[in-house]
């Protein structure tokens, strides 16, 4: 789009091409022309559109996004009511799209908007829309809360002595807008740790997002907290998903892309996990959408050396809610396993392995390296027992997960998509190949924290298989055993 720049009522303002009556197109340029883009003074006379501001409440969209006439979203800019700036800019003498963060990802193309051959464009978050030098993004300027209906939360559980510690401590943090890392195991109870401090949050009528960085989590999360406050209308924010803005939502990080200066209280979920871990934008995402003074609180069994090291205040649960102590893995040599798979045969060890565990009628979560190895395991593993697999580039992955959580699939074979935030009774996990790079400390951690997650089944078996040990598979085990150890020595072990 293009627009020229004038004066009314003594302000300076930006007037979109199709809009302007004036005829003199050099007038006009991309957005991006403009170095600066304030605020308009608000007129309280002007008869606001509430579902137009609903849409742009705590939003930054591109004017695609917006599902009203442009006529309508500009008399709301020239009223005080919409802020519009340009969605790529220059900053500290670099070039930065205003969404994402990205100063790097950029290319060039000629476009019929604007007119201009050479008219850049940011890769970077080019899935979620086309962030152009001529691309305006659009947020509200004033806040607008819609009347929320009574809560009340439902959970009427108990939570262990370590959850009533770092349950205090979210509390405390949302209150007071403060920082907080919540290190506690695999199967702790992380999600009702946060079940009070998120009831104090509503009580004050607060902004929430909890968002993590897989859509495999939120689609666990949601019914579990849709349960716990089921007055509250809560969004579930994913990748092809479309649920309007809501006091309350859970989100994949990607979707923060689309928000601004929002949340009063934001938890990330799995922080150490990618993408999030290795991608700024999405950590960019995160601060954009939250307000200067909020709350943000990080959730996580494995952080990072340097999160620990830098991190301050951190409160720790090493125990699990259940009171049993965490499964041990155990190191299982299998030989040269991908010279097997190539001669289109499974390790013996494997199979024996499974097939124990289905004929005790224990569902089988079984972890390899890479989907090439994930499509030829499986009709290899379908000779001996009934399995299906799942990976990111699954189109039906949540229908397979729901048939393996309802005992419908004694076996899912699986990449690390799975290693967090999935829960299945009575599971037995399983790695083939753990001596892969892909296999970290924190991801070997991880995926043996599917097992014995139960209260009615606390002993799972784990095995990683290996074809020679690594330091990482050391190191997990080593870690797991000591938080078994804290936990027994706070007396926090039935």
């Amino acid at each position: 789009m293009r627009f020229a720049s004038l004066q009314l009522n003594k302000q300076t303002v930006l007037i979109p091409e199709q809009l302007s009556p004036l005829q003199d197109p050099l007038l006009f340029h991309p957005i991006s022309h403009y170095k600066s883009f304030p605020l308009q003074p608000i007129n309280k006379s002007f008869k606001t559109d509430l579902q137009l501001l609903q849409v742009l409440q705590g939003k930054h969209l591109l004017i695609d996004e917006i599902p009203f006439p442009l006529c309508d979203i500009h008399a709301h800019y020239l009223n005080g009511f919409i802020h519009i700036e340009a969605g790529l800019q220059l900053k500290e003498g670099n070039l930065t799209c205003m969404r994402c963060g990205s100063k790097q990802a950029f290319s060039h193309f000629s476009c019929a908007r604007c007119g201009e051959k050479d008219c850049r464009y940011c890769r970077n978050c080019i899935v979620m829309g086309k962030v152009s030098s001529c691309s305006p993004l659009y947020s509200a300027s004033v806040p607008f809360q819609s009347k929320q209906p009574p809560f009340l939360l439902q959970w009427k559980g108990m939570l262990s002595s370590g959850q009533q510690e770092a349950s205090r401590a979210v509390t405390h943090a949302i209150k007071k807008n403060e920082e907080l890392l919540v290190w506690a195991v695999c199967g702790s109870g992380k999600t009702e740790v946060l079940f009070h401090g998120l009831e104090e949050a509503l009580s004050q009528n607060k902004t929430i997002c909890i968002a993590t960085p897989r859509t495999d989590v939120v689609l666990e999360l949601f019914p579990r907290l849709k349960k716990a406050f089921p007055s509250i209308n809560l969004s579930a924010l994913y990748g092809g998903s479309s649920k309007d803005t809501t006091q309350f939502v859970i989100s994949t990080t990607h979707q923060l892309i689309r928000y601004k200066n929002f949340f009063d209280v934001m938890i990330i979920d799995e922080v150490d996990a990618f993408p999030y871990n290795v991608d700024s934008s999405l950590q960019y995402a995160v601060e954009k959408s939250r307000k200067k003074e909020s709350s943000l609180i990080y959730l996580t069994a494995t952080p990072s050396k340097t999160m620990i090291r830098n991190f301050h205040p951190i409160v720790r649960i090493p125990a699990r809610f259940h009171g049993f102590p965490l499964p041990i893995p155990s190191l299982t040599w299998v030989g040269n396993w991908r010279k097997e798979i190539k001669k289109e045969r499974l390790p013996p060890i494997l199979i024996k392995w499974i097939t124990q565990q289905v004929g005790d009628g224990k569902p089988v979560l079984l972890f390899l390296p890479s989907i090439s190895l994930i499509e030829k395991v499986t009709p290899l593993m379908n000779k001996y027992v009934q399995c299906e697999s799942v990976h990111s580039e699954d189109e039906d992955r949540v229908n397979k997960v729901i048939r393996f959580r309802n005992n419908q699939l004694p076996v899912l074979l699986s990449s690390t998509i799975l290693e967090r935030g999935i829960t299945i009774p009575n599971v037995s996990v399983a790695v083939i190949g753990a001596e892969d790079d892909v296999f970290t400390e924190s991801a070997l951690v991880q995926i043996a924290g599917r097992a014995g997650r139960s209260k009615d089944f606390p002993d799972g078996s784990v095995r990683f298989f290996h074809y020679g040990k690594t330091n990482e598979m050391v190191s997990a085990v080593r870690l797991i055993k000591g938080m078994n150890r804290e936990a027994e020595e706070r007396g926090w072990l039935n």
